[in-house]
């Protein structure tokens, strides 16, 4: 559905090149919002429009019924009542620096001041978010709408530094704690970010605030639909195949409809290629370091288990690895159980093939390998199955291996544990986006890792041999008759048992065979 060009700051625009414009018309959903509760909280990753969807409640709020016209809300709203909005965010700025994030709030509320046409001559930063609030509603008669945008990033951006982390934290506490204290003045607020910090360390005061990051009726809140794509940009499919589209971008899901990232496809749309466009406008440094350093097994990448606390169990004391990989949107839902009742167990999984291949390579620079032949060595990799020459398989991971420097590992302490070298045997495969399955369950056991490509079956079990005797690990497949699973595929299938060294930080076994 093309409209005619309006200012931007609506959920529902989208702009792809400088004549077209697209809606997505989320506004039922805000109108739901708006009815249901007073304080909300949303947690997505970056570029989902969250910043777009609060510009929807401010226009909304403040009565612009222009922009409204033809959607879902315009006929159910007030038009002649006009809330004062008070819209924080923390999405510019160096809060790196010690004191940067007193000085911003400040110039935020100089700038509010400004426009309420009154100072509070205040010098602290929830005196005068009072004094504000107070105010605007004596002056209108109206409560007060607050939305607050990256409410989080003081605190992240400050993460390699602890202390001025907890320094951020405790004086966004306090700064937030003023919405409970002044309830009774405030019609809305919404407050959104990436990370969703507990409660208790960062919202004791704000124990109104309705979370609704897992909430099903919310979750395409942000982002695009299967729908929106086929109906909305119906006309720019032309030429693409749309099952790559949904295959390279489509997947993210908080426990209702799944979405994709609308940075991505308007990225496509306009530039008619498939791209890493999400990922690549923000390297995870921190996270694929905090995963290094922790030694994360990456083959749970594709199939992690966790519970509601550990997917929210972020502080700056203690950040799960769970609860990084999917507030971050480097995981997402697949699947929810309730063995006990009550007790939610969630599995992650990449959300789709551009996480995926993206993600793994930026691991295999953290696992030490050399950033300069990860591409090499990749291309080598999908070279060798296509051919199939698969004892030269062997020689190519030796030459991985290899390759990571001597100190390296003098440094590092990552090799020490068992599944590093599978970890990062997994990541090039993972890294070409290739069908690999770990940890796959039969009637006799789980196999560590199978690869399906171009009509071939490929079978792998890993051993360390200081844990266990060498050529195990292709017997392990032989005796456990992993390859009956596979047999009705009627393709050629290879048991291929990788052993590894801790002393001698390689391969030192590498037998195939085919069932």
């Amino acid at each position: 559905m093309k409209r005619l060009k309006l200012p931007i700051g609506i959920q529902s625009f989208a702009k792809i090149r400088s004549d077209d414009y697209y809606y997505v018309d989320k506004t039922a959903l805000a109108l739901e919002l708006i009815e249901g509760a007073s304080h909300y909280f949303l947690s997505r990753p970056r570029r989902f429009g969250k910043s777009l969807f609060l510009d929807t409640l401010k226009e909304l709020f403040e009565g612009n019924e222009p922009l409204f016209q033809g959607l879902a809300i315009h006929d159910q709203w007030d038009w002649a009542v006009k809330y004062p909005v008070l819209r924080f965010s923390f999405g510019i700025g160096n809060f790196t620096e010690p004191n940067y994030l007193h000085q911003n709030l400040m110039a935020q509320l100089d700038t509010l001041e400004t426009q309420a046409g009154s100072q509070s001559g205040y010098n602290t930063c929830p005196e005068r978010f009072q004094y504000l609030i107070r105010h605007l509603h004596q002056q209108t008669g109206l409560p007060v709408v607050v939305l607050v945008d990256e409410y989080d990033k003081p605190i992240l951006d400050a993460l390699q530094d602890p202390a001025l982390a907890r320094q951020n934290r405790d004086f966004l506490r306090g700064f937030y704690g003023t919405i409970k204290d002044n309830d009774a003045h405030i019609k809305f607020t919404f407050l959104t970010g990436v990370s969703k910090f507990s409660k208790v360390s960062l919202f004791s005061g704000l124990n109104n605030l309705k979370d609704i990051t897992l909430d099903h009726r919310y979750s395409t809140l942000c982002g695009y639909t299967d729908n929106d794509i086929d109906t909305v940009f119906k006309p720019e499919l032309a030429g693409l195949n749309r099952e790559d589209v949904r295959t390279w971008y489509n997947g993210y899901n908080w426990l209702g409809g799944g979405v994709y990232n609308p940075f991505d496809i308007l990225q496509l749309f306009d530039n008619r290629e498939f791209k890493s466009y999400w990922f690549e406008t923000g390297t995870p440094t921190f996270l694929v370091d905090h995963l290094a350093k922790n030694h994360f097994f990456s083959p749970d990448l594709a199939a992690l288990q966790s519970d509601a606390a550990l997917l929210s169990a972020f502080d700056i004391e203690h950040i799960s690895n769970e609860a990084l990989l999917f507030q971050t949107g480097y995981l997402t839902i697949h699947d929810t159980q309730q063995p006990l009742l009550g007790h939610w167990i969630y599995t992650l999984g990449y959300p789709n093939l551009e996480v995926k291949s993206s993600l793994n390579t930026s691991l295999l620079s953290a696992y030490g390998c050399d950033e300069s032949k990860v591409l090499k060595n990749r291309l080598s990799l999908l070279r060798i199955l296509q051919t199939g020459t698969l004892e030269a398989l062997k020689a190519l991971f030796h030459a991985f291996f290899a390759s990571i420097p001597h100190q390296w590992y003098t440094k590092n302490d990552i090799a020490d544990y068992e599944g590093y070298y599978a970890s990062v045997f997994y990541s090039y495969f993972a890294a070409l986006g290739l069908d690999v399955v770990v940890e796959d369950s039969t009637n006799h056991g789980r196999l560590d890792m199978v690869l399906k490509f171009e009509n071939q079956v490929y079978l792998f079990e890993f051993k360390v041999v200081e844990l266990t005797s060498n050529g195990t690990a292709l017997q392990q497949i032989k005796d456990k008759q992993y390859a009956d699973k596979y047999r009705a595929l009627n393709q050629p299938i290879h048991l291929i048992g990788v052993e590894f060294s801790r002393e001698n930080r390689n391969i030192v076994g590498f037998e195939v065979e085919q069932a």
